[in-house]
C-alpha cells in the first residue's frame, strides 16, 4: 500500500515569488496584447477606474447644477419667476392708477373664472420696504381680496416680482396692460399722463404721452394730450369724465385752449347734473354761449395755470382746500356747515392779512 503524501503549504515568500513568475511569463499567444494582470491588480485597477469615471460624472451633475442656479437667479432678477405672495402684503396704490371706472358685471365674471379655473395671467408687482407695490393686475388683486373674505385659499397670489420703482417703467407696464386687456377711455389715457408728470415720473405731459403710448400714432397721441389739457383744467369739477366722447373732449380742448376755462370751470363749479348725458349737455350750451363772446386773442395756446392746494382736515371735522390761478384765488370748504357771520370773520381774516 503505498503512502500518502503529505501537503505542506508555502509560505509568503513563495507565494510572492509565484505571483511575480506570473506577472512576467509572457503570453502563449503571440497576437494576445493583453498584458497579464494578476487578479488582485486587475481589482485594484477596475475600482479605481470606476472611482475616476464617478468623479467626471459628479463634476458634470454639478456644473449643470450650478449652471442652472445661475439661470434661475437671473431669471429670478428679471422678475420671470412667479411668487405667491400674501395679497395683505401688497400696496395697490403703489403708483397711480389710470382705470377710473370698474365694470361690477366685468368684476363678477373675473371672480367667477378665478374661482373656478384659477389664475391665468400672475400679477406684476414691485419689492418695496415694507412689502410690495403693485405694478399691474388691479382687477385680479381686486378679485382676489373679495375672494379671499369667504375662502382663505385666496389671501396669496401669484405674482411676477420685478427689480421695478415707481418710476416710467412701471407706468408703462401698467398703461400696457390695460391697454391690451380692456382698452382706456380716451379722458384716462390723458388722466394718466397728467398724474404721472404731476409725480414728477415725465418731465412733461408731453413726454409722458410720447412714453406712455408709444406704439399709438401721431394722432392718437394728439388726442391724449388734448384730454389731457382737459383733466388738467376741469378735471377736479368734472363728474363722469369717462363718458366724454372723442368729439367732446377735443371740443373741450378748443375751448381751453381759446381761453374759455373760467366759464366752463364756473358752470360745472354750479351744477348739479345726474349723469355722462346731462353734464356734456351743460358743457356744450357753454360752449355755444362761449362762442358768441368776443374772443381776447391774447389769450391763445394752453390755459392758465391752476395749482391746487393739498386738502387740510380740520380738528373739528371737514376739509379745507383752495386752488390758485395767475388771477384768482379759490377756498372751497367740504364736511362743514357755516353760517353767515362766521364766513364774513374768515373774509375779514383773509382781507387784513393780504391787505
Amino acid at each position: 500500500m503505498a503512502k500518502r503524501r503529505r501537503l505542506i503549504a508555502p509560505d509568503a515568500s513563495e507565494l510572492q515569488e509565484l505571483e511575480e513568475g506570473f506577472a512576467t511569463k509572457p503570453s502563449a499567444n503571440p497576437f494576445e496584447t493583453k498584458s497579464a494582470v494578476p487578479p488582485i491588480a486587475q481589482v485594484a485597477a477596475e475600482a479605481a477606474s470606476l472611482n475616476s469615471m464617478a468623479g467626471v460624472t459628479d463634476r458634470v451633475a454639478l456644473a449643470r447644477d450650478q449652471g442652472d442656479a445661475a439661470r434661475w437667479r437671473e431669471a429670478e432678477k428679471d422678475g420671470l419667476i412667479v411668487q405667491i405672495l400674501a395679497v395683505a402684503d401688497i400696496d395697490q396704490d403703489f403708483i397711480r392708477r389710470d382705470r377710473l371706472v370698474e365694470d361690477a358685471e366685468a368684476m363678477a365674471e373675473l371672480q367667477a373664472s378665478i374661482r373656478e379655473n384659477g389664475l391665468r395671467a400672475p400679477i406684476e408687482v414691485a419689492k418695496t420696504e415694507t412689502g410690495y407695490g403693485l405694478i399691474s393686475g388691479f382687477r385680479r388683486l381686486q378679485a382676489y381680496r373679495a375672494l379671499a373674505t369667504g375662502d382663505a385659499g385666496f389671501a396669496q397670489i401669484p405674482a411676477f416680482v420685478r427689480e421695478a420703482d415707481a418710476g416710467q417703467a412701471a407706468y408703462v407696464s401698467m398703461v400696457e396692460e390695460n391697454e391690451v386687456r380692456a382698452n382706456l377711455s380716451h379722458y384716462e389715457r390723458g388722466r394718466i399722463a397728467v398724474l404721472a408728470k404731476g409725480q414728477e415720473v415725465f418731465p412733461s405731459i408731453e413726454a409722458a404721452v410720447d412714453a406712455l403710448f408709444a406704439a399709438a400714432s401721431k394722432a392718437k397721441r394728439s388726442k391724449v394730450r388734448s384730454f389731457a389739457l382737459v383733466h388738467e383744467a376741469l378735471g377736479d369739477l368734472l363728474q363722469f369724465p369717462t363718458g366724454l366722447t372723442e368729439k367732446a373732449g377735443l371740443a373741450l380742448a378748443t375751448a381751453l385752449r381759446d381761453g374759455r376755462q373760467t366759464q366752463l370751470r364756473a358752470a360745472l363749479a354750479e351744477a348739479d347734473v345726474q349723469d355722462a348725458k346731462s353734464e356734456w349737455a351743460l358743457l356744450h350750451k357753454t360752449l355755444k354761449d362761449a362762442s358768441t363772446a368776443p374772443r381776447d386773442r391774447s389769450r391763445g395756446g394752453r390755459p392758465q395755470e391752476i395749482t391746487r392746494l393739498p386738502s387740510r382736515d380740520l380738528p373739528k371735522g371737514g376739509a379745507l382746500s383752495a386752488e390758485v390761478s395767475a388771477d384768482g384765488l379759490r377756498i372751497e370748504l367740504k364736511g362743514r356747515v357755516i353760517n353767515a357771520d362766521t364766513a364774513e370773520q374768515i373774509l375779514k381774516l383773509i382781507a387784513r392779512q393780504i391787505g
